[in-house]
């Protein structure tokens, strides 16, 4: 299996960049497009959770923009073959400390990128 090939790492690495300019410009539609379009797709959040796509878009069309400001703390893209990815980062805002943790499963599908689950939380300790 190819483990982080050049290629993929870069396609996924562009991918991951524009939804994070979608979630920091609160453009939902685009947010939502980054995801796999299936009932199957599943996010859990820091105190949210959607099982599908038709979900998220209504969870996503009532929130509010994030804070400005937010900053990713050492980002790792592991990729998997030429159709799998893995994204992990930490994330903060502003002047704070990054205490957000993201990660993602990415597959390359027909229509691109998607991400298939992703887990967003913030530790009590």
């Amino acid at each position: 299996m190819d483990i982080d090939r050049a290629d993929v790492v870069a396609e996924v690495t562009a991918a991951f960049a524009d939804y994070e300019r979608a979630l920091a410009d609160g453009d939902a539609d685009r947010i939502c497009g980054y995801f796999w379009d299936s009932e199957r797709t599943v996010r859990f959040g820091l105190a949210d959770h959607q099982y599908g796509l038709d979900e998220q878009r209504k969870w996503r069309a009532a929130q509010p923009p994030l804070p400005p400001g937010r900053r990713l703390v050492d980002p790792v893209i592991t990729t998997f073959g030429p159709d799998l990815a893995v994204v992990t980062t930490r994330f903060g805002y502003a002047d704070a400390a990054a205490t957000g943790r993201q990660t993602q499963t990415w597959i390359r599908l027909p229509v691109g990128w998607r991400i298939v689950t992703a887990h967003v939380s913030v530790p009590d300790c």
